[in-house]
């Protein structure tokens, strides 16, 4: 008691000090200071957005701009400014009602005009573009869209033939027709071949009935099937006179044309997740549901009339790949947009990072701007360099994929898994650390970034757990590399050609002009690469040398699988990156893309433990490239602002810790 009444005293003494003088002055109030009027703009930011972009650059501007004039995308004030985003607080029945009606606006737009009648490059790269700008302001309205369009009309484009592209892809195109893909089962996900729904073919009626032979068959996470897809792909084992024939695709209605659901099928909800509360994932049962043989999906392998079951891939196991080949394009328009998500969180927190203060570091000095700061420097621009170098990588797979053929079938499958899981995994990192950057305000959803890692923290788990991508990344390049060791030739595809060439030699001592070095980085992530795809054969030699099966010797050498599937994505990502850099003519925007493309290449020298374990590097060649990281990032600092402004995001689809925080926190602004 004694010691709390002499604090109370002393507290007292000195708010009633009588000396004006004693008394603390108070500091002007803070003000909001836009960054672009201290920052600068050393390159042309329209180039640079083209060149992240890579394609469709005004049909993206084009759908910005629908987006923003309708209030069916739920616009608010905030200060001076108008945001757009969907309304989270919103039931999920609400927000899945909104889904649907912002899907009516888009179409009656013809934004999806030719999404499936429409052939060649140019066709397929504009859907792509406007998918992404459509993730950009919802993943629900982009995972709707493309559960419709790239799944249930991807499956009829592919799998099926000309009798199923004239009955059902110009209706899907307009919507009359409400598809979705039943694929995935409660007990079975990633293991396609596994599941357990099962089409059994009557000649007697020519009719394929489909069962749901136990619970763990239940079709779950179906996007669509809970409340408005009125067809649906479903893959089942399809069986014929007791044979099983393997994984096959088919056509069946679910709902009628009110809505209600068809006879012999059972639907239900899958209930309210993390995130994407505006799609209807269902579940679904099917009970002696009988289809006309004509639905099969029949590209691959049919069946007659009379049951005899014709195909002109005889293996089944190559049977199975053609049937999964065509499935890429989930995973390539997943891993644009994570990139793309990446980049909306990036220039929130940069952008506040430029005009949020924080502490003076000399005596009553002004505060310091908290990307002034090594630490906040290091924390975000790291992450902004990955993200223009997995930029370079989306745009090498959309046009791999978009040109694709059936000798390129393999290379996009290994290629998209890889960047599929590597740029996911960046994106929820991205976020994380945008949240964190960004303080108390961060936790806030009108500011996105921290809701944004709920909707998009799917993307680590579905098209294929990236684990589990990244094995198959790891297993492909060891069959690369047992073909070319059996029949002593020459690498040749995936991008492992450096393997034909000598080995790399790291420099013993790493000056910042070798470090800087665009060979020197492709050596070291090469030289990586070809290292651990020979210690995966070894490893996974010997263990089938001690007896174990190649299937299980591969599971057991899975530490070297994931090294090898990191190793092969940062040189295929620092590769493009390259590649990309040198289409550009010398200049300031030249600098800046090397300046980026060595932060990436540094970033990831040492942040991968494998560089110090194998020893590819020297425990002083490592304090070398952190110290360089620290260097670079500093560089980098006076681009901040442009290299955010060159991901041409319109203000609205931003926040408002982007712009003017404290306007958009008055008192007059929380009563508009």
């Amino acid at each position: 008691m004694d010691r709390a009444f002499q604090r109370a005293k002393i507290l007292s003494d000195h708010l009633l000090q009588s000396n004006s003088s004693q008394i603390i002055s108070t500091n002007a109030c803070l003000s909001y200071s836009p960054p672009e009027l201290n920052e600068l703009y050393d390159f042309d930011i329209k180039e640079m957005r083209k060149l992240l972009d890579g394609h469709n650059v005004q049909d993206r501007d084009w759908l910005f701009n629908l987006i923003v004039q309708s209030k069916l995308f739920n616009p608010k004030k905030a200060g001076e400014k108008v945001f757009i985003s969907p309304d989270y607080n919103q039931s999920m029945e609400q927000q899945r009602e909104m889904t649907m009606k912002r899907i009516s606006y888009l179409l009656e737009r013809g934004v999806f005009q030719g999404w499936l009648t429409a052939k060649g490059v140019e066709a397929e790269l504009t859907k792509l573009a406007l998918l992404e700008v459509v993730s950009m302001f919802d993943h629900s309205l982009a995972i709707k869209l493309g559960v419709h369009f790239f799944l249930w009309g991807g499956a009829i484009q592919f799998f099926g033939t000309k009798r199923h592209h004239d009955k059902w892809l110009r209706d899907t195109e307009n919507y009359v027709v409400k598809g979705c893909f039943s694929m995935t089962e409660l007990g079975h996900g990633s293991n396609v071949r596994g599941i357990e729904t099962v089409a059994t073919y009557d000649s007697n009626t020519g009719e394929f009935v489909i069962n749901t032979l136990c619970e763990s068959a239940q079709k779950y996470w179906i996007g669509g099937a809970a409340n408005h897809a009125t067809h649906t792909v479903v893959f089942s084992q399809l069986e014929i006179n007791g044979k099983n024939q393997g994984v096959h695709a088919f056509i069946c209605q679910i709902r009628d044309e009110d809505g209600n659901i068809c006879p012999n099928i059972q639907i239900a909800d899958c209930g309210h997740k993390i995130g994407l509360n505006g799609v209807d994932n269902g579940r679904l049962w099917f009970d002696n549901v009988r289809i006309p043989r004509e639905n099969l999906l029949n590209s691959v392998a049919d069946v007659s009339p009379n049951g005899e079951y014709l195909s002109a891939i005889k293996d089944p196991d190559q049977r199975f790949a053609a049937f999964m080949a065509p499935l890429t394009s989930g995973r390539v328009t997943i891993a644009a947009s994570a990139v793309y998500i990446s980049k909306i969180g990036l220039a929130i927190a940069i952008r506040y990072a430029l005009s949020r203060r924080a502490f003076s570091i000399s005596p009553n000095g002004p505060e310091t701007l908290l990307l002034d700061y090594p630490s906040h420097q290091r924390r975000l621009l790291p992450l902004l360099a990955k993200t223009y170098a997995m930029s370079s990588a989306t745009n090498y797979l959309k046009m791999i994929y978009v040109n694709r053929t059936p000798q390129s079938n393999k290379t996009i499958h290994v290629v998209s898994s890889a960047l599929k899981a590597a740029h996911t995994w960046h994106n929820m990192r991205t976020l994380q650390e945008c949240r964190e950057a960004c303080g108390g305000q961060g936790l806030k959803t009108e500011n996105h970034v921290g809701h944004l890692k709920s909707e998009f923290d799917v993307q680590s788990t579905f098209e294929g757990d990236n684990n589990v991508l990244m094995q198959q990344v790891s297993k492909a390049l060891l069959a690369e590399y047992i073909a070319a060791k059996t029949r002593n030739n020459s690498f040749k595809g995936l991008g492992l050609e450096h393997m034909n060439k000598p080995c790399p030699v790291i420099p013993s001592q790493l000056a910042s002009s070798i470090l800087r070095s665009s060979q020197f980085q492709m050596d070291a992530f090469c030289l990586r690469e070809r290292d651990l795809l020979s210690r995966f054969a070894l490893e996974v030699s010997q263990h089938q040398a001690r007896g174990q099966s190649k299937e299980y010797a591969f599971i057991l050498s899975y530490q070297l699988a994931e090294d090898l599937g990191r190793a092969f994505s940062d040189r295929l990502i620092l590769q493009t990156f390259i590649e990309a850099e040198a289409t550009v003519s010398e200049g300031s925007l030249k600098h800046v893309l090397g300046l980026l493309r060595s932060l990436y290449a540094l970033i990831c020298l040492e942040e991968d433990a494998a560089f110090l374990r194998y020893a590819y590097l020297s425990t002083d060649n490592d304090a070398a490239v952190r110290k360089e990281v620290k260097q670079v990032c500093s560089e980098v600092r006076p681009h901040a602002l442009a290299l955010v402004s060159s991901f041409g995001i319109p203000d609205g689809f931003l926040s408002p810790i982007a712009f003017n925080w404290i306007d958009a926190n008055s008192w007059s602004s929380a009563h508009q």
